[in-house]
């Protein structure tokens, strides 16, 4: 057995079922293993090819946040590792398990100083929390099994492996077993204490989830604390997943425009973190603060990263429950329990519109036409402002956004979510520009027969730069500077490039052909996209 062979048995060994790659010459020899592990095992790695590195990561990511465990990817060197950076500085902002595999000249190669030579440890580690080059086909596998573990180690977290091709192809390797994954330590008591004490108090109070707290039982234990307290509960506005619709504990999503945050954060005199970083401005602005909460709001942080996000929330919930409300009768953060806080959202489809195409009637027709169980993924900061409203009460479903700012990630999404979840239905929704970073994700959605239906807000512009551009108050932007923010000249044909991907695709005028074109996306059978023109 050669280091390649003992490296992806073991990957296969411990749960690694899915290799998203755009592999190279370096990496052959672990190619060649992907065919050549144990007959009972032959289908337990399924390789999934993307056109472009920045593919492979975003789909390595979307895998990761759907079924909670790492697919690996493989990918060629410093210089297409480099070109996946993009969404592993999205997937390391969203906290998810993700192995990396990047293949590396023999020591005896790199001293002739080859075009590809470069330093891939540099490259790989602001993106990974463990990160290790392959010494020996002996301890390959080991280097696999603890590349396993420090990806599922909570809160997830990315773990490179350099493979030097001498060590891929050496004989010597072996398949150790895998080491248990260290279990995520609950807050302290008094941590708890402090946080159920803060409830109780009487004092308006929110609690911004992150991680595994949106979603599942963490996000219904954090529900009946809302419920008991009048507590509400926050999404960061870069959250990974969040579970939401009818009958789910409804956590809120700070905006993104500074300005709608504060308004929306103000009310609030004390704020407890579970996993969440205090919320602050994406950029920053001349005489603004770059903090989105009060002066005098209390900041207090229940659960850090690494620490049991879910056993915390359910700690705090037992805290409460063994105290019951505060002695002036109150619910512990003033309100009744029927207060202004929305605990679950109500089944509540949105009406169906009509008429022409209007960023208002796709939202509602989104919203009319979701499917239970569906998961969303969301790129349209600037024409899908009104998507989660529009389905705030329709069938349970899965949102996942975007988590570290890089554009490019809502399609590689996509196709990871939907390989994760085959029997689930998947909503992409990007804009043209965004969309243009990483559109051979389509290629690899045709090629897989994977059911994501894709829409294309085309309008042709950076959108969200224009809004920057104004609010930094500089005035109307000149000549060059519009020709930097807008993206025709010549349109960009979404049609055009889906069929030549071979993903069918239409192009609606009328609010009720949208909605047709999305019914036939979600009822059929593989992908489609279809261009929304606004």
């Amino acid at each position: 057995m050669n280091g390649a062979e003992s490296l992806i048995r073991t990957l296969v060994a411990g749960g690694v079922e899915v290799c998203f790659a755009n592999p190279g010459t370096s990496e052959m020899h672990l190619v060649a293993a992907l065919d050549q592990v144990t007959p009972d095992h032959a289908d337990q790695m399924r390789c999934v090819l993307g056109l472009f590195e920045g593919v492979v990561t975003g789909a390595a990511d979307g895998y990761a946040r759907m079924v909670e465990k790492p697919a690996c990817t493989l990918l060629h060197l410093g210089p297409g590792f480099s070109n996946g950076l993009a969404n592993l500085h999205n997937a390391s902002r969203a906290q998810i398990p993700m192995v990396n595999l990047i293949g590396q000249h023999p020591a005896s190669h790199l001293r002739y100083d080859t075009p590809l030579a470069s330093d891939v440890e540099a490259f790989a580690r602001p993106y990974s929390r463990w990160l290790r080059t392959s010494q020996k086909a002996s301890e390959t596998g080991r280097d696999a099994a603890d590349a396993i573990v420090a990806a599922r180690t909570q809160p997830g977290q990315i773990a490179t492996l350099i493979v030097p091709a001498d060590v891929a192809w050496s004989e010597g390797g072996a398949v150790p077993a895998i080491p248990p994954v260290p279990r995520a330590p609950l807050p302290s008591a008094e941590n708890i204490e402090h946080a159920a004490a803060m409830l109780r108090s009487g004092v308006r109070t929110a609690l911004l989830l992150s991680g595994d707290t949106l979603y599942g039982k963490g996000l219904a234990a954090a529900g009946r604390i809302a419920a008991a307290t009048g507590a509400k509960l926050l999404a960061p506005y870069p959250f990974a997943r969040l579970e939401r619709g009818a009958g789910v504990p409804v956590a809120e999503r700070i905006h993104y425009p500074l300005e709608q945050a504060v308004d929306q954060l103000r009310e609030f005199r004390q704020l407890i973190l579970v996993g969440a970083s205090a919320p602050v401005a994406y950029f920053a602005y001349p005489d603004k603060s770059s903090v989105l909460t009060q002066p005098e709001c209390g900041i207090f942080t229940l659960a850090r990263p690494g620490e049991d996000y879910v056993g915390a929330v359910e700690s705090l919930e037992d805290a409460l429950s063994s105290r019951g409300k505060s002695s002036s009768g109150k619910s512990p953060s003033g309100a009744s329990p029927s207060g202004t806080s929305v605990v679950a959202a109500k089944a509540e489809r949105a009406s169906l519109p009509s008429g022409e195409i209007t960023l208002q009637g796709i939202a509602g027709s989104v919203g009319a036409t979701l499917p239970e169980n569906a998961i969303v993924c969301d790129e349209s900061m600037t024409s899908g402002r009104g998507l989660m409203a529009a389905t705030r009460g329709a069938p349970p479903h899965d949102w996942l956004a975007c988590t570290g700012g890089s554009i490019g990630i809502a399609m590689p999404q996509a196709v990871g979510a939907a390989v994760a979840c085959p029997d689930r239905r998947v909503l992409c929704l990007t804009a043209d520009g965004s969309g243009m970073y990483t559109l051979q994700a389509i290629w690899t959605m045709a090629r897989e027969n994977l059911n994501v239906t894709t829409v294309v807000f085309a309008n042709r512009v950076y959108g969200v730069l224009k809004r920057e551009f104004s609010g930094l108050k500089l005035g109307e932007p000149g000549p060059r500077a519009l020709s930097l923010f807008e993206i025709g000249r010549p349109d960009l044909d979404w049609v055009s490039l889906a069929k030549g991907m071979g993903v069918p695709a239409t192009r609606p005028t009328t609010v009720e052909a949208f909605q047709q074109a999305l019914r036939n996306g979600f009822e059929g059978e593989g992908p489609s996209l279809i261009q929304v023109d606004v």
